[in-house]
């Protein structure tokens, strides 16, 4: 039960931080930026306040790693308890073949001609 609502929890900030980042407009997103033009003399190029999606973006980002690790986590407990799939496999049963008492077979040098 806990596998699937972490699941369901997962896929659903999944969803939300795919949103997120395609609703966010680029850093350098006028002509300027196609060629390497930044309009501060920054390192990593000019650097705005954050806004309401960038912090947005952060906490789905973080909260997608730990659904993610929990996910491994829980997936990796689950299959532990399983234990091996040959293991739990049963043997075939052995197929006995009964001879049918009208029909004898003849020995294994003769041929019957007719």
């Amino acid at each position: 039960m806990f596998h699937v609502v972490l699941t369901i929890l997962h896929v659903a900030i999944c969803l939300f931080l795919i949103v997120v980042v395609l609703l966010q407009s680029a850093k350098a997103a006028d002509l300027a930026g196609a060629f390497g033009g930044m309009g501060s003399q920054t390192v990593f190029g000019p650097r705005g306040t954050t806004t309401f999606l960038s912090k947005a973006t952060t906490v789905a980002a973080s909260l997608f790693m730990v659904t993610s690790l929990a996910l491994a986590i829980s997936s990796h407990t689950a299959a532990a308890g399983a234990g091996s799939v040959l293991r739990n496999r049963r043997a075939p049963a052995p197929v006995i073949q009964k001879s049918n008492p009208a029909q004898k077979s003849a020995p294994a040098g003769s041929a019957t001609k007719k």
